[in-house]
């Protein structure tokens, strides 16, 4: 198995401390750099692939940052059985868009069960920030922990499911 981190811009402009790549990479996390993700392909409710595209960096703009724009014709599939989107402290627009009916709470955080991190909606778990806003790492890890049992557990009863109606 392997994980592996999307960024849309360079290893330079990752917004993370050089000590939690460093863990990072010597844990065999691998990086797809200065690319973007567009799509997830699924099948029978599974997923299987990710579909991205390249990026390339502009010229510093006026807030001193690169934009990363597409590379035309770049586009290209990965296999993937499961997919983290964390995209910053706030529920992506986009994301909100694509996952209809999704509950929110008053402050436009995604509402999940405590213990386990599910949403409203059949195997969607979400934790961290686009849970509970801006808050600790520790918080942010202690729910991803909680979620990733939740998870297994999930993933499971539905093989199970699957494997006592073939019989």
């Amino acid at each position: 198995e392997e994980a592996i981190i999307i960024y849309r811009r360079s290893m330079e402009e990752l917004p993370a401390r050089q000590e939690e790549v460093k863990h990072a990479v010597e844990e065999g996390v691998r990086f797809e750099l200065c690319t973007n993700p567009v799509r997830i392909i699924g099948e029978d409710g599974w997923v299987r692939e990710i579909e991205c595209i390249r990026m390339e960096l502009t010229e510093l703009d006026e807030t001193g940052r690169r934009r990363p724009v597409p590379i035309k014709g770049s586009e290209f599939r990965m296999p993937a059985d499961l997919v983290i989107i964390a995209i910053g402290t706030k529920a992506n627009p986009l994301l909100l868009e694509n996952i209809r009916g999704i509950d929110l709470n008053s402050r436009g955080y995604i509402t999940v069960d405590e213990k386990t991190g599910r949403t409203n909606i059949e195997g969607l778990f979400a934790g961290g920030d686009i849970v509970t806003g801006s808050a600790t790492v520790i918080s942010a890890m202690g729910a991803g922990r909680r979620a990733a049992q939740a998870i297994d557990e999930y993933l499971k009863i539905k093989r199970e499911k699957k494997i006592s109606q073939t019989l």
